[in-house]
């Protein structure tokens, strides 16, 4: 009887996921995600590891560094070059102090790089492989599923290619504009095994660009499900790169910050006046797997991240949750309560190294100023912000050299996100010397346009020279 009880119940299941199946075939595809998820979260779930390699593993899912032509590649390595060099900052990086001066007298106007800034290896890939796309299937229909990098410039020259980005509405991305023969890219950040699976059962080609780095932090969040470990993300549970890396987790939790992360610590160890299990389900509830139980899912924990994120903060929050652990289950037992592997990306890294060395080393009192450029949605960029202000440094995040305006004015994005315009941001009466570093998704093309010879400095310059000849006016009348 209980042979076949089992059958029954086996048989059962397998109706209720066909007919979830059945429907998802036939449901609006813009709801296809949201419905596919249902039926992924089902007790019956698939291994996310292997079920992400079997779609990595079918012909028409393009990856890995050259998954076309020698030529093709070739062709769009030449191209990027041409593309995105700077021969300003190729003059900086050969200059002993990584600098150029221009101007004479109080219009001299020097910029300082920083010794690791821009274009990591990981975007540059990604780009190649987006760019070789297009030239491989020059006649398909092609999509892409959000924003390859978070960088404006290079986003609307995949727009000038005929990339489509699909659209996203409150009911998810329309996924019905995808038909048969089309081609679809997977950005920089990765897509979640939804989108995935989603693509798969279409049938499309699929060109994946995935960082190997965030790939690398996919393979320690299957670490943790192996090892009943619920993952901590140190995050943004609404960034692209979140949103992927959660969705290959069994149980998840994402953090932003140093705060949010003594929050979770004080409720591990049931301090007084700590979140109740209400309290945090509610503050948290974007940002925690479907079922999530802090009682039960806090017990063992590893740590993860978002590449992206700001590294000592990574560092400092694995170290509070580890002691956290200690206190709550014991030193004895912290190898059976928590892990945290090292998947802090090495570009992030060293970019931020080298602005803290900008802001804290010799020099740093000699800048009038450090320019961070890259997208205002960039997250890494963002960070690299944050390091020259919180260490007391004026410093502009711009994304675009139109922000800086002939009025002596520059639109910037500050440290909590908001837009603002500071007046008279540059000094007129005397030489500047103004620090430059930009994100990981910013092209050298774009670092020049900034504070570059071909348009900062003419209008600095400008700025300058106009203030001398107001002053020269006034002496002559005076006299």
């Amino acid at each position: 009887k209980l042979f076949a009880m089992r059958h029954i119940i086996t048989w059962c299941a397998l109706a209720v996921l066909l007919a979830d199946v059945q429907a998802l075939q036939l449901a609006p595809l813009h709801h296809y995600g949201r419905r596919l998820r249902s039926a992924i979260t089902l007790e019956a779930a698939v291994d996310k590891k292997a079920e992400r390699r079997r779609i990595q593993g079918t012909d028409r899912f393009k990856r890995g560094g050259r998954p076309f032509t020698k030529e093709v590649h070739e062709q769009v390595t030449q191209k990027m070059s041409a593309t995105f060099k700077s021969e300003l900052v190729e003059q900086m990086k050969r200059s002993s102090f990584r600098e150029v001066t221009s101007g004479e007298g109080d219009r001299q106007v020097t910029f300082e790089l920083a010794q690791e800034y821009g274009f990591c290896w990981g975007v540059e890939r990604s780009i190649e492989l987006a760019w070789a796309a297009r030239d491989n299937y020059p006649d398909a229909k092609m999509h892409i599923t959000n924003e390859l990098i978070h960088n404006p410039g290079v986003n609307g020259m995949l727009q000038d290619m005929n990339v489509q980005f699909i659209e996203k509405t409150d009911e998810g991305k329309r996924f019905e504009v995808v038909e048969d023969g089309d081609v679809v890219i997977l950005p920089a950040f990765g897509a979640s095994l939804e989108e995935m699976q989603l693509l798969d059962q279409k049938g499309v080609t699929v060109v994946d660009t995935t960082c190997p780095w965030v790939s690398k932090v996919w393979t320690t969040v299957d670490k943790h499900t192996r090892a009943d470990l619920t993952s901590v993300i140190h995050g943004k549970w609404q960034h692209e790169e979140s949103i992927a890396t959660s969705s290959m987790c069994k149980h998840y939790i994402i953090i932003k910050d140093l705060e949010e992360a003594e929050e979770i610590a004080s409720y591990i160890m049931q301090e007084p006046g700590s979140l109740s299990k209400q309290e945090l389900l509610e503050k948290y509830k974007n940002a925690i797997s479907k079922g999530f139980d802090p009682e039960k899912h806090l017990k063992k924990i590893g740590v993860a991240n978002q590449t992206t994120m700001y590294k000592k903060e990574t560092q400092a929050i694995a170290r509070l949750l580890e002691k956290a652990m200690m206190a709550a289950n014991g030193p004895e037992n912290i190898d059976q309560h928590f892990a945290a592997f090292d998947t802090i990306c090495d570009a992030t890294q060293v970019r931020q190294d080298a602005i803290s060395e900008m802001s804290e080393g010799e020099g740093a009192a000699k800048l009038d100023m450090i320019l961070v450029v890259g997208g205002w949605d960039s997250s890494n960029t963002g960070h690299l912000l944050e390091i020259p202000v919180h260490l007391g440094l004026t410093a502009y995040h711009v994304d675009v050299a139109e922000r800086i305006t002939p009025d002596n004015s520059i639109t910037h994005r500050a440290v909590s996100g908001e837009i603002v315009t500071t007046p008279n941001f540059l000094p007129l009466d005397r030489s500047a010397r103004i620090g430059v570093t930009s994100g990981a998704s910013t092209p050298d093309s774009v670092v020049q346009a900034v504070p570059g010879a071909d348009r900062a400095p003419q209008k600095l310059r400008a700025f300058k020279a106009m203030k001398a000849r107001r002053a020269s006016t006034r002496c002559e009348l005076r006299w």
